[in-house]
């Protein structure tokens, strides 16, 4: 059982250091513990530090590509290594290396495919007020659209089996943990919290510059993400929204015309019947985009199996390069000269 324990970083020279020590090299269950660094275009040496600090592979993005980038770049470098079970941490020395092992757990049981690890936001002390609010409002609505029971939704923390991680297809520009949360769901895959400890943050936060901006990013990401995986709940919600607003001007109409008035009304039949007819569209496109959400369903089920093969046949290779036979270093001369 191979564990790997991957580190998004930007910019992390100074904590990254840290955050390679606290990880645990011996875990019960696990036979090697490796560490991947994803280096996300750093301009401070994260790479080298990376290395001299023992992680044993590094990637690197030319350019910085954000979060959720580095975490898919991640997960595909883990899986090519032979990763069993992969671990996300963040690079800031955020949370406790040691509860590493309370996160594979569940995997190593076969109780979960992901966990995630729940830093009880409410009782942090180092957690600003704003911050302990928007984290539970945050997951709340997270729980609601993914149908999880997770408590810290966009915990960082996490632990994904290796069936789990070839499932998951991260398309989001900004973060990966409520896009995730949302496939698992929708996947019906288990998923697991378990309490951990975590640190006091020395450094603003590299994801987002205010609150409002991490607001505007997090709610389009939801909204985006449940219409990807939701198309046909979320497009009639909105049609039969619609659909009230425009019968109310016809009911007035019709009203009005009951009355013998309804001369001097014809704009509220007019303007009920282009919402009226807005809201059959509404309800047609979430048709099709439901339609195209299965075909999409085909797909992802497609390319979890073409990557399990990619990775199958790969490890076939390392093996016979392993065990192919290394020539002494005058052998290919002297067989040069025998066939002469």
């Amino acid at each position: 059982m191979k564990l790997i324990v991957q580190i998004p970083c930007f910019n992390e020279a100074e904590t990254l250091p840290a955050t390679i020590a606290a990880i645990p090299r011996r875990i019960a269950g696990i036979d090697r513990v490796e560490i991947l660094v994803i280096d996300d275009g750093s301009s401070d040496g994260t790479s080298d530090i990376a290395r001299a600090h023992g992680s044993e592979h590094v990637v690197r993005h030319a350019r910085n590509r954000g979060l959720a980038a580095s975490f898919a770049t991640g997960i595909d470098a883990c899986l090519k290594q032979g990763a069993d079970i992969i671990v996300n941490t963040d690079g800031d020395n955020q949370y406790e290396g040691a509860d590493i092992a309370l996160l594979v757990q569940p995997i190593l049981e076969g109780r979960a495919d992901i966990v995630i690890g729940d830093r009880q936001t409410a009782t942090v002390e180092h957690f600003s007020r704003t911050k302990r609010l928007l984290q539970s409002l945050g997951s709340r609505i997270v729980r609601l659209l993914s149908r999880t029971d997770v408590p810290d939704a966009v915990s960082g923390f996490r632990a994904i089996s290796r069936d789990a991680a070839l499932r998951l297809n991260i398309v989001s520009g900004f973060s990966y943990t409520i896009e995730m949360l949302i496939q698992a769901g929708r996947k019906r895959m288990a998923i697991v919290s378990v309490p951990v400890r975590t640190r006091a943050v020395t450094r603003e936060s590299r994801l987002f510059k205010t609150i409002p901006g991490f607001l505007q990013q997090s709610l389009a990401t939801m909204l985006r993400i449940y219409a990807m995986y939701r198309p046909l709940k979320l497009f009639a919600l909105a049609g039969a929204v619609l659909l009230v607003i425009g019968l109310l001007p016809i009911l007035r109409f019709l009203w009005f015309y009951a009355e013998g008035e309804g001369g001097g009304h014809i704009q509220s039949l007019i303007l009920g019947g282009v919402l009226v007819t807005i809201a059959v569209f509404v309800f047609l496109i979430g048709l099709v985009a439901d339609l195209i959400g299965f075909n999409r369903q085909l797909l992802e089920a497609t390319l979890a199996k073409v990557r399990a093969l990619e990775l199958q046949l790969a490890r076939m290779e390392q093996d016979a390069a392993r065990d192919r036979p290394v020539a002494a270093p005058g052998a290919v001369e002297r067989d040069r000269v025998g066939q002469r």
